[in-house]
């Protein structure tokens, strides 16, 4: 297996941004855990199952083929072959993705994936149970917390940057909801790994919360005999 950097924390705490940033400047391949969960949930959404439609959506898994690939420094997803990069970022997805993502099922159709995907490759992923499901035995575990106004300032940005204007006091209440669903939900749930390096990006620019990532897997690395 090659090196395997595991970083978790919760919506709006910069990890798709940060882990992107990372892995060019060192090298690695970003995967990003989100994308998968945001396939099954467009897939579901657009055929119209619900969550508690479990036979539905065990058929749904049977079928669907999720990848990810690179075009230049872009990730792009792909559904059933189909180019979904933007469609999964709605907010209709955003807003259901975490129900989604608790079932059984579904965790166990997406974490088998995950995991082969750190075999033979230097690779930093992100998600939520990245520290403590997919990878235990990561080489260096972040886990990025933030305070939930800042989280949801980010996301209200991020919204307006791809032309969404939902409004900020939308944004908080579903960050709020999203939380506690993830943290309550009995698979897999939302929690730092107890050997995870807590970094609180409340106060931190992009620039300087990617040099403190980067020192700190430089440093973890380094204490196992590792270097990238």
């Amino acid at each position: 297996m090659g090196i395997v950097v595991a970083i978790d924390g919760p919506a709006g705490s910069g990890k798709g941004t940060i882990t992107k940033l990372v892995a060019e400047r060192l090298g690695l391949i970003n995967i990003d855990t989100g994308a998968m969960y945001r396939c099954v949930t467009l897939d579901c959404l657009n055929k119209n199952i619900n969550p508690d439609e479990l036979e539905k959506i065990a058929e749904v898994l049977k079928n669907i083929d999720i990848q990810l690939k690179k075009e230049g420094s872009n990730q792009i997803t792909l559904l059933n072959g189909k180019d979904v990069t933007k469609e999964i970022r709605t907010e209709i997805v955003d807003e259901n993705v975490a129900k989604y993502a608790a079932i059984k099922e579904v965790r166990d159709k997406v974490t088998p994936i995950q995991q082969k995907m750190g075999e033979n490759a230097n690779i930093i992923m992100e998600g939520r149970d990245i520290g403590t499901v997919v990878f235990p035995n990561a080489d260096v575990k972040i886990f990025l917390e933030c305070s939930l106004e800042e989280r949801a300032r980010r996301r209200y940005k991020q919204n307006i940057e791809k032309g969404f204007n939902t409004p900020y006091e939308e944004i908080l209440k579903s960050l709020i909801e999203r939380h506690k669903l993830e943290t309550e939900r009995t698979i897999a749930p939302f929690v730092k790994a107890e050997d995870a390096i807590l970094l609180d990006s409340t106060n931190l620019s992009i620039e300087e919360e990617t040099e403190e990532v980067i020192k700190i897997i430089r440093e973890e690395l380094n204490k196992k005999g590792k270097s990238i």
